[in-house]
């Protein structure tokens, strides 16, 4: 005999079949997968818990990792800078090099993973999967950073600052719209923690001799970030691919903690990833996992969503333009007032 009253416990809600409606948009496709399952429906709960924490006037922080602007993602990115879905983007270098690369005007190509690469070399092509990029021009792309480094004035910058004022020059130097010119019109905050690991790391490193050199404060990144979820009355997080920019948005809150600025933890949380949590790595890491560390709340609304980035984020960012039509945000105070004072909990 089966426990009845379990079994009704569990099943709480029916599969639902979509239906295809010719006259839906992507918000009502996705409303239907909701009652679907496997990464249908977390496409849709992750639309809808994106859509909360913006709702909930929450400071969102959001996560790029990948090969995504190559891929065809820099006009996403900067449709939900100019909307204001993200308050605060903590990028790989190499996204944010590659969007330098298109802002100046030049081009990434569609191509095909098969093929002779010696031949593309000969060419004078570097490939990403199936993207190609003219090497000259990235060498043009070079010379733009490093000229703009050695105008700047000789103090340590937070890469906060230095993307700041990048994308102010950007909006002179430019030709197409990007992550850093729509950061820097619309207060964004861009921050990369791994600058280094990028050709952008690469043409700062040629600068000859230790007076011409950026230096970066970037411990004074970590502190700015705690600061802006200390003083949040709540955090949502989205994060693309994982890598550093997820490690360094979740720590934000172990770190506000150490610094004696109590925050329970995210407490909204969307992840799009197309690795697994068995080998261990943080790209594929559950957000239960980041629960032990306190990084995420224990009351958090939550989803990930399985997926190649280059599908979910077009139809999520579509999704949240259409349900947000005419809705008017209160922006979070993004201010950095006291963001340099630490107050450690342990070692005072």
């Amino acid at each position: 005999m089966f426990d009845l009253k379990a079994r009704r416990r569990f099943l709480d809600k029916p599969v639902d079949p979509v239906r295809i409606d010719p006259s839906n948009d992507v918000s009502a496709l996705l409303r239907g997968m909701a009652s679907t399952a496997f990464q249908g429906k977390n496409l849709a709960l992750a639309a809808d818990v994106w859509e909360e924490m913006l709702r909930a006037e929450a400071t969102v922080l959001f996560g790029l990792a990948g090969a995504m602007v190559p891929a065809g993602m820099r006009r996403v990115m900067v449709h939900l800078i100019e909307k204001r879905r993200i308050d605060c983007l903590v990028s790989t270098g190499a996204n944010l090099f590659h969007d330098i690369h298109e802002t100046l005007g030049r081009r990434h190509w569609q191509g095909t993973p098969h093929v002779n690469d010696s031949a593309l070399r000969d060419a004078g092509l570097d490939r990403m999967y199936d993207v190609y990029a003219k090497e000259e021009e990235f060498n043009d792309t070079d010379k733009y950073i490093y000229d703009f480094a050695a105008g700047l004035e000789r103090r340590p910058y937070s890469t906060r600052e230095f993307f700041r004022l990048m994308g102010e020059d950007l909006c002179r130097a430019g030709s197409e719209e990007g992550i850093l010119t729509a950061a820097f019109k619309a207060g964004v905050h861009v921050y990369c923690p791994a600058l280094g690991d990028s050709s952008i790391g690469i043409a700062l490193a040629m600068h000859d001799g230790d007076d011409r050199n950026v230096i970066f404060d970037i411990i004074g990144d970590v502190r700015e970030t705690a600061h802006i979820v200390s003083t949040a009355p709540a955090t949502g997080i989205v994060f693309v691919g994982g890598g550093t920019p997820k490690n360094y948005i979740q720590q934000t809150e172990v770190t506000a903690d150490m610094m004696r600025k109590h925050s329970p933890g995210h407490k909204y949380a969307v992840q799009v990833t197309s690795d697994a949590p068995h080998w261990g790595g943080l790209s594929g890491c559950t957000f239960e996992e980041s629960q032990s560390w306190g990084k995420i709340a224990r009351d958090s609304r939550r989803v990930t969503v399985n997926c190649d980035a280059t599908i979910a984020l077009p139809i999520l960012a579509t999704a949240l333009s259409q349900r947000l039509d005419g809705y008017e945000r209160k922006l979070p105070d993004m201010s950095l007032e006291g963001a340099q004072r630490v107050e450690s909990r342990i070692w005072q």
